[in-house]
């Protein structure tokens, strides 16, 4: 039975249907994404399981409200503009400010598995910086 009412998006996300390689170019290498949620509304929150290979860090980047990671497996490293890396562990959660500018990947000898949430702003949730 679908639950679902024009304004509204299905309840359930079922794992593994919108499995995708990153687009080139915004990390050292090609990472899996699988998109939970999308929204491109002003404040309509989107959110995406990230698995990442060992030594693969994303480039710098802000987000127009912030963002949320929740780290599933594995270790990852993230990295505020101007201070030192973090290491993140399973069961972890950091946030990053609105635009405050960050980039986060798996640590040299493990994969990292996260769950990202952020909101979008004029159609987008994410700001690409320098390599």
């Amino acid at each position: 039975m679908d639950q679902t009412t024009p304004s509204q998006s299905p309840a359930i996300h079922r794992a593994g249907t919108v499995v995708q390689r990153s687009p080139d170019g915004i990390a050292s290498a090609p990472f899996w994404v699988e998109m939970l949620v999308e929204n491109s509304e002003d404040g309509g929150l989107t959110a995406m399981r990230c698995t990442i290979e060992p030594g693969v860090m994303t480039r710098w980047h802000t987000h127009p409200h912030g963002q949320i990671l929740y780290v599933l497996s594995g270790v990852g490293i993230a990295e505020r503009h101007g201070g030192p890396a973090e290491e993140l562990r399973a069961g972890d959660c950091i946030t990053f400010a609105p635009n405050e500018r960050h980039r986060h990947g798996a640590a040299p000898e493990s994969t990292f598995a996260y769950i990202s949430i952020q909101a979008a702003q004029d159609g987008s949730a994410v700001t690409w910086l320098e390599e």
